[in-house]
Parts: structure tokens; C-alpha cells; sequence
């Protein structure tokens, strides 16, 4: 399983697995996903899989999860930094890849525990799954 991380730098490819990272060519770009309409306050970044959302919004704990397409929200991250983008894989809404400023954090379990991965990236902007 894979990461695509768009940073000021350019866009890398990131084993989650082994936690290594490979630059991409310039021309290379993210996945498109569909946009997520969330109406949160102070919200960052959303991403979506069948009913199950998770937005990273500006403030302590950095996301919330919903499980019925956003009309019940649970707080989730309470130890994560703020955060900048954040990914759910289309075959499996359980796996997430949650963005900070330099650092990605996963989850297996839909966005209740994270760890972090060691690799460092530049500046991350956004994150989907490969």
C-alpha cells in the first residue's frame, strides 16, 4: 500500500509498509478524488469512502469521523499535530493516511489509533492513496 504526497518540493511516493519514500518525475501529479461536501467549521481537508468521512479541521483534536456521511461526527487524533491533508483508501474506509506539516500518520482502524511513520517529506499541501 501507498501514499502519493504532493509537497512545496513535488510529489513523492510512499511505501506504507516499509516507510520509504521515492521521488516522482515533475510531470507526475496526485489521484484525483472526488470533492467531499462538508459543512464543519474551520475544516482543512475531507476525504471520503462509501459513508464513512474524515475532515481535518484547524483546531484540538485535528480530525473528526463520521461513519454515516457526515450527519454524526466523533472527535479522532488527540495526539496528532495540526494537520494538512488527509486520504481513506477506496477498498478499505478503515485505512487512513492523515498529513502534518512534514510527517504522515496512519491508521488501521478508522481513525481511532495512529502511528507514525519515521519518514520526513517536505512541506506536505495534500495526500491520496496510490
Amino acid at each position: 500500500m501507498r501514499a502519493v504526497v504532493g509537497t512545496v518540493d513535488g510529489v513523492y511516493l510512499v511505501d506504507l509498509e516499509d516507510e520509504t519514500i521515492m521521488p516522482l518525475g515533475a510531470e507526475e501529479e496526485l489521484p484525483q478524488r472526488a470533492p467531499v461536501e462538508v459543512s464543519l467549521p474551520l475544516l482543512v481537508d475531507a476525504a471520503a469512502s462509501g459513508s464513512t468521512v474524515v475532515a481535518v479541521v484547524d483546531r484540538r483534536p485535528p480530525l473528526v469521523v463520521s461513519h454515516d456521511a457526515g450527519r454524526t461526527w466523533r472527535e479522532a487524533g488527540g495526539g496528532l499535530p495540526r494537520g494538512r491533508a488527509v486520504a481513506i483508501a477506496d477498498d478499505d474506509p478503515d485505512l487512513v493516511v492523515y498529513a502534518a506539516r512534514n510527517r504522515l500518520y496512519l491508521s488501521r482502524d478508522g481513525g481511532r489509533f495512529w502511528s507514525a511513520l519515521t519518514v520526513e517529506l517536505p512541506e506536505i499541501q495534500n495526500v491520496a492513496f496510490d
